[in-house]
């Protein structure tokens, strides 16, 4: 292939790339997958919840995160089973102090899960625990909400969604909840982390019954009790590193129907102060997101490259089809950027941020084999 053949190719092949993502990968780009407002008649009987919250070391954000399930108003009978994974910061004594402030807000349970089981991550053996100590409960719950301990809710945040539930006979509503974007770090990474996610698990196509397309957001999600033991969970996943896409595959392969949308009203209170903590968090779970192939890392590699970072070196060498390529990208990027609340300048610095993140997987994947791999609060899996 000569030199200017190749000039002319790469680029075309990068645009060419860039038209399938944004018209074939399930408008990827769009942000309006949210739950929708409630509509209609409410439920003439609400149903039982328990709240399963799985917190490792997070003392500093319960106070900022706990109240807000305490001040639900949700109309049916609520419970909160916070499950300490193994924390070394009083976790525990945190949650019963903050619920003792709040004696109108609905019993909480405080639950030591213990080193997991062989075989269970941590996150999941502690939502075990919970789920087992709910099911125990003289009145089942018919809804669990999975929640992270660093997702606030505001007030209406458990009625909508099992009203979500409820009217669209769904058996997992989960959202993404909108992450903390202050930092300069955080504005480059975070907004990107949300819309990867949504080109890899197209809300659309996970949300379509007959599609093979599954995922959840693991911060925030209702699930149906019986769908919970239809689809074995926790245990069918107990060692699952990225645990909310194994949730929604796990319910959608059992027949059950889920949904899958940006969060209107919650939100992610944990602070990410610098990159060293960004990239600890991506890269966490970067190579299992490959199942750990060196394989699939291999075509990732010049795939990310391809469709990421040709666009804008070809384009400062003169290449108007990588210009396109750079405008298409750009563009694609600017919805999730004004989900955000961020300057639309930042659009396109995009293949900066996907530069780092080809990196933070690259370096999954060495921690991986060196046996350092999926390393989070002091634990790692293999």
């Amino acid at each position: 292939m000569s030199a200017l053949t190749w000039t002319s190719a790469v680029p075309l092949a990068s645009l060419a790339t860039w038209a399938w993502l944004l018209l074939g990968q399930g408008f990827f780009w769009r942000t309006d997958v949210r739950l929708p407002r409630p509509g209609g008649p409410e439920p003439a009987h609400w149903p039982a919840v328990c709240v399963v919250v799985p917190a490792r070391d997070e003392a500093e954000v319960l106070p900022l995160t706990l109240p807000t399930l305490l001040a639900q108003d949700y109309p049916g009978r609520t419970r909160i089973v916070l499950v300490d994974d193994g924390s070394r910061d009083g976790t525990g004594a945190v949650a019963r102090e903050l619920a003792a402030r709040a004696p109108e807000g609905p019993p909480l349970t405080v639950l030591e899960s213990g080193e997991p089981a062989p075989g269970w991550t941590g996150k999941l053996w502690a939502v075990r625990q919970g789920i087992g100590h709910a099911r125990r409960d003289p009145v089942e719950p018919e809804f669990l909400l999975l929640t992270d301990a660093d997702i606030a809710h505001e007030p209406d945040s458990l009625r909508r969604l099992v009203h979500a539930a409820l009217g669209g006979q769904l058996d997992l509503v989960s959202q993404m909840a909108r992450l903390r974007v202050r930092t300069g770090w955080e504005r480059l990474i975070v907004p990107a982390f949300v819309y990867f996610f949504a080109q890899l698990y197209p809300f659309r196509r996970v949300n379509r019954p007959g599609a093979r397309t599954a995922a959840a957001a693991g911060g925030c999600a209702l699930l149906r009790t019986a769908a919970a033991v239809r689809a074995q969970v926790p245990d069918g996943i107990r060692d699952a590193v990225i645990d909310d896409v194994s949730l929604g595959r796990a319910v959608k392969r059992s027949g059950g129907r889920i949904w899958l949308g940006l969060g209107d009203r919650v939100r992610s209170v944990r602070p990410y102060t610098g990159l060293e903590p960004l990239w600890r968090m991506v890269s966490r779970s970067a190579y299992a997101q490959l199942r750990n192939s060196p394989l699939l890392l291999t075509g990732t590699v010049p795939g990310l490259v391809l469709i990421y970072l040709v666009p804008p070196v070809w384009a400062c060498a003169g290449s108007p089809v990588a210009g396109a390529g750079w405008l298409a990208m750009t563009l694609s990027y600017v919805p999730i950027l004004h989900y955000y609340r961020q300057p639309v300048w930042l659009a396109p610095l995009l293949p900066v941020t996907a530069a780092l993140y080809l990196a933070m997987t690259v370096d999954s994947a060495v921690q991986h084999h060196r046996g350092r791999g999926a390393a989070w609060k002091g634990r790692t899996y293999s």
